[in-house]
Parts: C-alpha cells; sequence; structure tokens
C-alpha cells in the first residue's frame, strides 16, 4: 500500500470517528447537545493537530524520535502559570475568569520563555541544541516543584481549581477559544509554509544541513517558536498531554515506512486526531467518565516508550 492510499485509510477511519462521536446516542434535546459535540470534535482535532504537529518538527530539529516539546518544561510552566495566577490573584480574578485574557496570556509567556531560552543559550558558538535539551529539562523540574510548593499554601477551593487545570479535558473546552484556536493554527500553518522545504534535509543532521546551504540556526529558531506556539495552543486549549505527541508521531513513521515530512506531518496529525476521538469516546461510553482521557492516552504512551527504549538498547 502506497502513502496516498495509507493517507487516505486514515481519513476515512477519521471521518467515520469524528460522525460516531457526534451522532452516537444522540437524543434528548439535540438543538442543545449536538453544537456542544461539535465544538469538542473541533477542539480535539485542533488539538491533535497541533501536538502532533509540534512534535514531527521538534524531532526532526533535535534527531531523536524519543523527545517531545514538553521537555522544554512548557507543560509545566503552563501549570505554574495557573498557580501563580490563582496564589496571587485568586480562583474568581478576571484573569482566571475571562478565559480569552488567561488564553493570551498563557500562550505569550510560553512563546517568550522559549525565545528567551533560544537566545540565552545560542549566544555563543559552542552552545548546541542539546544543550538547550537539558536546561528546559532542568527548569521544567523547577516549575514543576514550585507549583507543587505554591499549590500547598493556597486555599484547598482554589487549590482544587489548580488540579483541574492540571488534567486534559475536552468536556470543558471554552466555545470561544476555539475560534481563536483555529485562527492562531492558520497563522502558525501559513508562517510555516517558509521553512517547510527546509525539514527533510534538517532531518539529515546539522553539518549536513548547513553543507547543503540551510541557515540553520535561523530556521531552527523560527521552527521552535512555531513548536512552542503550537504547544501553547493546545496545553490552554484542554490541557496537558504528555506522550500522545511521542506515540502518534512514531506510530506515523512506522505505518508510513518514510522520511518524508510531508507524509509524516499529515499522517502523525491523522493519527492523533484518531487516538483523542477513539480515547474520548471510550471514556465516555465505556469508562463514563471515570477516568480521563490524558490517563489513558499517557499509559499507552508510556508503555510505548518503555517499548521504545528496549527497541533501541537491542539495536546497541
Amino acid at each position: 500500500m502506497d502513502y496516498k492510499k495509507k493517507l487516505t485509510a486514515l481519513v476515512v477511519i477519521t471521518v467515520l470517528l469524528a460522525l460516531l462521536f457526534i451522532f452516537y446516542d444522540l437524543s434528548g434535546n439535540i438543538g442543545y447537545i449536538l453544537p456542544r459535540r461539535v465544538i469538542k470534535v473541533t477542539a480535539i482535532v485542533l488539538t491533535g493537530g497541533a501536538i502532533a504537529f509540534a512534535t514531527t518538527i521538534f524531532m526532526t530539529i533535535t534527531h531523536n524520535r524519543i523527545l517531545t516539546p514538553s521537555i522544554l518544561g512548557l507543560d509545566s510552566l503552563y501549570m505554574l502559570l495557573q498557580t501563580i495566577i490563582i496564589f496571587i490573584f485568586g480562583a474568581n480574578s478576571i484573569v482566571m475568569m475571562s478565559s480569552h485574557i488567561n488564553y493570551l496570556i498563557s500562550i505569550g509567556i510560553m512563546v517568550v520563555f522559549s525565545l528567551l531560552l533560544y537566545r540565552f543559550l545560542f549566544k555563543g558558538e559552542k552552545n548546541n541544541i542539546y544543550f538547550l535539551l537539558l536546561i528546559g529539562m532542568i527548569l521544567g523540574t523547577f516549575f514543576s516543584s514550585f507549583t507543587d510548593f505554591m499549590q500547598v499554601l493556597i486555599d484547598p477551593n482554589e487549590f482544587t481549581m489548580a488540579q483541574d487545570r492540571m488534567f486534559a479535558s475536552v468536556n470543558n473546552v471554552n466555545t470561544d477559544l476555539i475560534y481563536l484556536s483555529i485562527v492562531l493554527v492558520l497563522f502558525v500553518g501559513l508562517y510555516f509554509m517558509r521553512f517547510y522545504k527546509y525539514l527533510d534535509v534538517l532531518a539529515l543532521g546539522k553539518d549536513q544541513a548547513v553543507n547543503l546551504g540551510v541557515p540553520y540556526n535561523y530556521v531552527v529558531k523560527r521552527l521552535l517558536i512555531i513548536v512552542a506556539v503550537l504547544i501553547s495552543i493546545a496545553t490552554a486549549l484542554i490541557g496537558p498531554i504528555m506522550f500522545l505527541g511521542l506515540l502518534v508521531v512514531n506510530l506515523a513513521y512506522e505505518f508510513l515506512k518514510t522520511f518524508r515530512h510531508f507524509y509524516i506531518i499529515i499522517g502523525s496529525m491523522l493519527i492523533s486526531i484518531i487516538a483523542l476521538l477513539g480515547g474520548q469516546f471510550v471514556v465516555e461510553n465505556i469508562f463514563t467518565f471515570q477516568t480521563t482521557i490524558s490517563v489513558i492516552i499517557n499509559f499507552v504512551g508510556g508503555v510505548y516508550f518503555i517499548y521504545l527504549l528496549l527497541k533501541e538498547n537491542k539495536s546497541w
């Protein structure tokens, strides 16, 4: 089966799952239920597509298929921001109550953090992408620890609200954020088209890319900005999902058996949407909301991560 047939099969599965999710057991006040289900599917498509897109780019930049953008500490920074806002202004402040303000502040700070991290570490010629990842991992651990410390100090009711934001939830998506997210994703997609042609060359390695005329630092810096914006949108929209990107991008490589990024990006986005739609359907109709989709995906992703480590160990 060639790439086009495989991608067509993924598109068909995605559409069927979306229709199943929207119309399954549709009864009662259809005028109220149907729009809410469409909003959920739209949020899943945006989140799944953004995470898969960002992770594919990130793995190409780092030349490593077990690294995801979460290693930069963006997920931990998002949780720290929410906790700081609750700690300083309270759970009923305008920043927490206004989803637009909270959303834009979270995205803006995470993008600025990524830019400062990159700019600070790449001032000298000796620093490289792996040093950036090491610093990102250390800062992520620091953010996570500081978040736990602040959550111990806040009011128990506000602590509950902070805890709610630690888990991905498709059920609490704000309708207003969907339209803003669509605009941001489209804008990022258009900006990415300028750098798409470099991805296949970047996958060869830094030295090869530089020898082939790629302005390496210029391109990598802008691709990291794209990654930060996409992860920020996905995290702020439904919450952090740690292993989703690792899972879907590796499955796309295994399924499509190619290194051409045109197919990998589309394939990973479709697999990501299928995983989220299928996972959310299972959560709602089999587990009856006794668990969350992030728990299922992190469990499956964790098992797959161990499999990848054992597989790489055997290759040595």
